[in-house]
């Protein structure tokens, strides 16, 4: 149960990039917080019960990440898009820069990493978020800003992190382990 200050309510057209419409149209409801909460322990269940020894170099094809890297780009990314709406949140109007996600993966290391490793950080950052999310105001909700060449809110950058997760999680479920499930 979350203890939201007031629900985000779904972000509109404008308020996110045109790329993550599909993502953020999968996210159900009209809470970011509630919708991250319920994630995240998708996330964690689904995973928990692998071992490092079935996960090991996990790739669904030939130059994709692993299913590691997958997780830790879930970090990443979450951790990106909670500054993003941070800085928004707090009302500084600087444009924000994006970043190389495929830099970043291939800079971390993730697969040489315990899986209940990459779990554990999984879990920190969604509190962290999860925690900064709820305390927000309605002002807060719908301020914008410029983050990556595009019109974002704060609720429009919280509803990218879960959509694009749930785009990452039907990609773990079905690729990387529909034979296991």
């Amino acid at each position: 149960m979350t203890n939201s200050l007031v629900p985000s309510g779904r972000p509109l057209a404008g308020e996110f990039a045109e790329y993550a419409e599909a993502d953020i149209g999968a996210v159900e409801g009209n809470d970011a917080v509630a919708a991250l909460e319920r994630q995240g322990n998708e996330i964690v269940e689904l995973l928990r019960p692998l071992t490092d020894a079935e996960v090991a170099g996990l790739r669904y094809a030939s130059g994709k990440w692993t299913l590691k890297e997958v997780l830790g780009h879930l970090c990443d990314d979450e951790r990106i898009y909670a500054y993003r709406a941070l800085c928004v949140a707090r009302g500084d109007a600087r444009p924000l820069a994006g970043f190389d996600e495929q830099l970043y993966v291939k800079s971390a290391d993730f697969e040489d990493r315990s899986l209940e490793s990459l779990l554990a950080e999984y879990r920190s950052v969604r509190a962290a978020s999860v925690s900064l999310f709820s305390g927000l105001s309605k002002e807060s909700w719908l301020r914008t800003a410029q983050v990556n060449g595009y019109p974002a809110s704060v609720r429009g950058l919280a509803f990218h992190i879960a959509g694009h997760e749930l785009r990452h999680l039907r990609t773990m479920r079905d690729k990387y382990l529909g034979s296991a499930l």
